[in-house]
């Protein structure tokens, strides 16, 4: 049977590269995201992508959007909370606090609560996952990224309570947590460091790759690739767990 996979986020970046990736394996998915014609495009794609605006930083939105997407699917194995944002890059004595609310109330709050919403319905999966998205911020802190950081640490504590709250259900829970991954995303981060640093975009993505052992940035797709895995039978025994694909980021 074709798993049902609800994707936050997934119209663009590593939330897109992860919809096709299940979709290609068959699966029936629902992609979640704020931005209308991206999501137009990929409707287009397969007819095993199901699409639907949502603006994942209101929970009334989350709290339409999720019984929309389990009516679609028929059901729910796989929740992947992808919907995040970065934030600014900017000194904790200089950062502007509804700044930093606006990422907690994405990278946090969205997750939390599209996640207590999905969990009856992963109750009735006979091989439920939930996949959350961290990243390498979640396992070291940066500086001038205070909100991201905390925000992806928090991610962490909220993954392993989740594994120890619902193993009894056979539901597992893991966090993965991507490195510098290519894309529009970690350029933006980049030029916010060479705009507070002084230095060039090029100096900053040098700088970056000097932290890792493998002198490459991720693809999307290599993510994607470990979310199909963690959701697949050959993850059944893989909870609570913190899976970094990063290159090996060293800092």
């Amino acid at each position: 049977m074709s798993q049902k996979v609800l994707v936050t986020a997934g119209a663009a970046g590593i939330g897109l590269a992860i919809a096709r990736a299940f979709a290609a394996m068959g699966a029936k998915v629902f992609v979640a995201d704020i931005d209308a014609a991206a999501l137009t495009r990929l409707g287009k794609e397969s007819p095993d992508i199901h699409c639907g605006v949502c603006d994942l930083s209101k929970r009334s939105e989350i709290e339409r959007m999720v019984p929309e997407a389990i009516a679609r699917l028929g059901g729910l194995d796989v929740l992947v909370n992808n919907a995040g944002i970065g934030g600014p890059t900017s000194p904790v004595a200089d950062l502007d606090p509804e700044a930093w609310e606006a990422v907690m109330q994405v990278n946090l709050s969205c997750t939390f609560n599209v996640t207590r919403l999905a969990i009856p319905h992963l109750k009735k999966s006979n091989s439920a996952s939930i996949i959350v998205m961290s990243s390498a911020a979640g396992r070291f802190g940066y500086a001038n990224r205070s909100a991201y950081s905390t925000s992806k640490w928090g991610l962490i504590g909220f993954t392993k309570t989740l594994a120890l709250e619902l193993g009894a259900y056979g539901i597992r829970a893991n966090a993965i947590l991507p490195g510098a991954v290519a894309g529009p995303r970690m350029e933006k981060v980049l030029e916010g460091r060479a705009k507070l640093s002084g230095r060039s975009l090029e100096e900053e993505r040098m700088a970056g790759l000097a932290m890792q052992s493998i002198k490459t940035v991720v693809e999307p797709t290599d993510v994607a690739a470990l979310a199909v895995f963690l959701a697949s039978d050959a993850g059944r025994t893989i909870s609570g767990q913190m899976l970094p694909i990063d290159n090996n980021t060293i800092a």
